[in-house]
């Protein structure tokens, strides 16, 4: 199926987008990378030390993947948009996704603070991917700001739970115009398939694969599961129904009627 995706300013074959937190050894991201057929990763600037030529996680993602810095870390706009600049300036590129947290607790997202960075990013030329609570109206206002896609939690990040704020995410498909690209919670490749056939844009998945006993053959599931739900989504999901519906008519057995 030739089905590309389109977003920043830049085009996808994969709608699997992966991270590079969390696994045993940085060593493992090039195979996992070439396993899931992703193509951008993000990475936190935080953990890149620009002056190490080696024992650096930037050593390990292949040239050919999109870089997608994030500014995790940052506890209010003002702090976000410093990180974002700081990026561009390191060479990273004119990505960013906006990672606003102040509750470290839950590590839930502000979208107020989110909304205010994206606004200032956007202007400055940023293509802005910010990480958000799936609220319509705080979408729309990071629609408004300029934003290129919006990221909606499933989960509380890390926590491998899958889809639990689904209906919100639903909700966000159907309404706005941009790419929505489900991100943090996702645990299994079923919860990535079933946002996809949702028809979410992408899923990104971090935790669910460097965590696994084998995070190569995992990229590989998240990839096939990725590619499966869009395949599904694209085809159209067959209608529900509460009662039952006989595939085959219910009019007799070798032309014998029914009682």
């Amino acid at each position: 199926m030739n089905d590309w995706f389109e977003v920043g300013g830049k085009k996808f074959s994969s709608r699997l987008w992966v991270g590079t937190g969390k696994y045993p050894t940085d060593g493992m991201i090039p195979a996992m990378c070439d396993a899931s057929g992703a193509q951008v990763i993000t990475v936190a600037l935080r953990r890149i030390d620009f002056s190490s030529e080696t024992d650096n996680v930037m050593q390990n993602i292949p040239e050919q993947m999109v870089l997608l810095p994030n500014t995790s870390g940052a506890r209010n706009a003002e702090e976000a948009v410093r990180i974002a600049r700081l990026a561009r300036a390191a060479g990273c590129g004119d990505w960013i996704k906006i990672e606003v947290i102040s509750d470290q607790r839950y590590l839930l997202p502000d979208n107020l603070e989110t909304t205010k960075a994206t606004e200032v990013l956007a202007g400055e030329g940023f293509h802005v991917f910010p990480y958000m609570n799936p609220d319509l109206m705080d979408a729309r206002r990071m629609v408004d700001a300029g934003a290129a896609a919006v990221m909606p939690l499933g989960a509380p990040i890390g926590t491998n739970r899958g889809l639990r704020t689904r209906e919100m995410i639903q909700i966000l498909i159907d309404e706005i115009s941009l790419p929505v690209i489900v991100d943090a919670g996702i645990g299994k490749p079923s919860h990535a398939c079933e946002a996809m056939e949702m028809g979410a844009a992408a899923c990104l998945v971090n935790t669910a694969i460097a965590s696994s006993s084998d995070p190569v053959g995992m990229g590989r599931a998240f990839g096939q599961a990725v590619s499966a739900g869009r395949a599904a989504y694209c085809s159209g999901l067959g209608a529900t129904q509460r009662i039952a519906s006989a595939s085959s008519p219910l009019t007799g057995f070798l032309g014998q009627e029914r009682a």
